[in-house]
């Protein structure tokens, strides 16, 4: 099998060709920046181009690993190229609005939409988590066979339309991004970090390591994600009343409330979660 990675000199695009190459496919890549091709091609010995139609020309499958921000210019670009017998499928981390976009452009092949929902740094493809987004019964069956070559190799996959995707990533990703941005500009009003470090607890260094693996990151992608996610607007505002309530809870010296809607939040969690 022969697959096109478009975009494939990123993070992800390398992580998937790399991951594609140990499992016995004949991998290619296709990216604009003629450095970080070389630097792919040397890395993994992998084939390479610039040219988006000799890449898409012979493959079986297409992987679109590129920024949500260029992904309508991509797929516009990738079209005159596909025929009926390929299959395309994105990787970005929002699935509505790349899914909209390929049904709307592509008019040859199978698409699919898919969210590996782990970072460039994982070492393999074991314990990962994968979301396939189907919408219809063509796409449902695809998925289901992805779904299951994916876990003989370990990975748990579940599959979910692209808006109810949308709407789990705002909190998974969008909430969890924007909570470690806003520790971090606080953490930074302070100027002693090191020394609060040294001494802190295991609560600190959860709240640090947070911080450390979202802040480290590429600060392109997470504006995307931030820009781009449905409803990422509702959910941090609700965080900010969130926020407030319990701010004024403290500000006002209420310890029979604070206490009450603690004990509250550990119910909830318990019976939500109950391994927690």
């Amino acid at each position: 099998m022969r697959i096109a990675i478009i975009g494939g000199s990123g993070k992800m695009g390398r992580w998937f060709a790399n991951f594609l190459l140990k499992d016995g496919k004949e991998v290619i890549i296709t990216g604009r920046n003629q450095k970080k091709l070389l630097e792919a091609k040397q890395q993994l010995g992998v084939e390479v181009t610039t040219n988006v139609e000799v890449a898409a020309k012979n493959a079986d499958v297409i992987l679109i690993s590129v920024p949500v921000d260029n992904f309508e210019e991509v797929v516009k670009q990738l079209q005159p190229h596909l025929h009926a017998k390929q299959i395309i499928i994105d990787i970005t981390s929002i699935k509505a609005f790349p899914v909209e976009l390929m049904h709307t452009y592509i008019k040859s092949g199978l698409v699919l939409g898919t969210h590996p929902v782990f970072g460039p740094g994982a070492r393999d493809i074991l314990n990962q988590n994968f979301v396939l987004t189907p919408t219809n019964e063509e796409e449902t069956g695809l998925a289901q066979k992805i779904k299951q070559y994916l876990e003989t190799r370990g990975a748990r996959v579940t599959l979910m339309t692209p808006h109810e995707h949308d709407e789990m990533m705002a909190v998974i990703l969008g909430l969890s991004h924007f909570i470690a941005i806003v520790a971090a500009d606080t953490l930074l009003s302070f100027d002693k970090l090191k020394q609060m470090e040294a001494i802190g607890g295991i609560t600190y260094k959860v709240l640090l390591t947070l911080v450390e693996s979202v802040i480290s990151e590429d600060t392109e992608l997470y504006a995307s994600l931030q820009m781009h996610l449905p409803e990422i607007t509702e959910v941090e505002e609700l965080f900010q009343r969130k926020s407030k309530t319990w701010t004024d809870i403290i500000k006002n010296k209420d310890r029979q409330e604070f206490v009450k809607r603690m004990a509250t939040l550990k119910d909830g969690l318990e019976k939500s979660d109950p391994d927690f």
